[in-house]
């Protein structure tokens, strides 16, 4: 019972706490750019940022609560001057990148400059410098790189989880300036964290012994509230969306295994901790720099060729949602016509104005016939974002973001030659 109240003391302090509300709001700017991304590229709406937020919250919910009770068996030596560090650090960072908002950036770049504030003595001066490094000592660099390897296994799951909701269709400028289909996804999440953690004058013994922490435990033990934005962000260019989000899950895993590890051998061996945080820096970048290399490297999955028009994506409630397409699958005859540009599939549809019948080349190679009849006054006539060709006038300016951006409302596309993209 007296841990149900402290819990729930903590929980009502999160609630006062400005950087839940900071990371909510970067959540609401992220998605309402992607909005218009979608506006601008293809004329619909493809997701309702309202509902995202309200889905990612209730999923960071319950990573908060399932990474909190992990936490309470680590023993991460939190302070409220921790939770300044971390967010402070994390803002600076995420004016060059909204992906840097990620608390491994945070603890490795904390990490090395604790190292190096120890190996000046910069906490024997005098004044605000020699505070601020006297602070900065007394982080507990091993236990929040366990909790960040923590975090990044409850990321690895939503990302698995959620990969649909995470897919946002986009023009993208390939080699030789031709433009190319593709998908961005990225995903944020709200995760709430209560962290038991050892406290002077607390309340009293644990019934258990935490792994890290020792003796401090002894004195007692309270819950302290801290907020944490999980952040998510790839490309998909040669591969399926689905397919590339799996291949990130297992990524994120092996690199929350890796930082573990990296942890716990620095928890127990105090000269690690610097190759403990530049390893926290450096492989969750190449995770992010690897799997753009290998896109790009790789041929493009959503180009047209002599089979017919690929499909990019597909506009929700639209007739060939009902009629089964799928991203990534190849129209080849509509109406018994051979289409292989958007005005040949235009004409094709009008054969027909009552009925419409397809022969598309399935994710597999395979033929597959569907039809459906057509009514007055639909909104769209079959209802799919094809991959661009020389007509397609637009492109994505930025696909990866800085704060700033964010929040100049900066435009989200680029004209190229030729007119805009729209929904089939």
């Amino acid at each position: 019972m007296e841990l149900m109240r402290a819990y729930g003391s903590a929980a009502l302090q999160l609630l006062s706490q400005p950087f839940y509300y900071v990371s909510c709001l970067i959540m609401v700017l992220a998605y309402i750019h992607r909005t218009r991304t979608e506006r601008s590229l293809f004329h619909v709406r493809l997701h309702v940022w309202p509902l995202q937020l309200l889905r990612a919250a209730g999923w960071g919910l319950l990573a908060g609560a399932a990474v909190s009770v992990a936490a309470a068996f680590v023993g991460v030596m939190l302070t409220p001057d921790t939770v300044l560090w971390l967010w402070g650090t994390a803002a600076v960072l995420a004016l060059l990148r909204v992906r840097y908002l990620c608390f491994a950036y945070s603890v490795g770049v904390l990490g090395l400059l604790q190292t190096a504030s120890g190996m000046l003595s910069l906490d024997e001066s005098g004044g605000a410098v020699g505070q601020a490094a006297q602070s900065l000592a007394a982080l507990d660099i091993p236990g929040l790189l366990l909790l960040v390897a923590g975090l990044h296994a409850a990321e690895a799951l939503l990302v698995r989880r959620d990969s649909a909701q995470l897919a946002s269709p986009l023009y993208l400028e390939g080699k030789r300036g031709k433009l190319i289909g593709g998908y961005s996804l990225q995903g944020f999440w709200p995760v709430p964290l209560l962290l038991l953690v050892p406290a002077a004058g607390g309340s009293a013994v644990l019934p258990w012994t935490p792994l890290l922490g020792g003796d401090a435990w002894e004195g007692g033990w309270t819950v302290l509230a801290l907020p944490v934005i999980v952040g998510f962000a790839d490309l998909a260019l040669s591969s399926l969306p689905k397919q590339q989000a799996r291949l990130a899950s297992r990524r994120l895993l092996l690199y929350s295994g890796a930082l573990a590890v990296l942890a716990l051998a620095a928890a127990y061996a105090s000269p690690l901790i610097p190759v403990a945080a530049l390893a926290a820096l450096g492989l969750h970048e190449s995770l992010a720099l690897l799997g753009e290399f290998l896109q790009r490297r790789q041929p493009p999955r959503f180009v047209h060729d002599e089979r017919g028009l690929c499909i990019l994506g597909i506009v929700p409630g639209a007739p060939a949602e009902e009629m089964g397409l799928e991203a990534g699958e190849v129209l080849h005859k509509v109406n018994g016509q051979r289409v292989r540009t958007k005005e040949e599939l235009y004409d094709a549809l009008h054969e027909n104005p009552a009925f419409c019948k397809l022969e598309v080349i399935n994710l597999e190679g395979q033929i597959k016939f569907v039809q459906r009849a057509r009514f007055a006054g639909e909104h769209h006539q079959l209802g799919v974002l094809l991959a661009p060709d020389e007509d397609s006038g637009y492109y994505a300016a930025k696909p990866h973001l800085s704060l700033l951006s964010l929040l100049r409302r900066n435009r989200t596309a680029r004209r190229s030659s030729g007119g805009e993209g729209a929904a089939m």
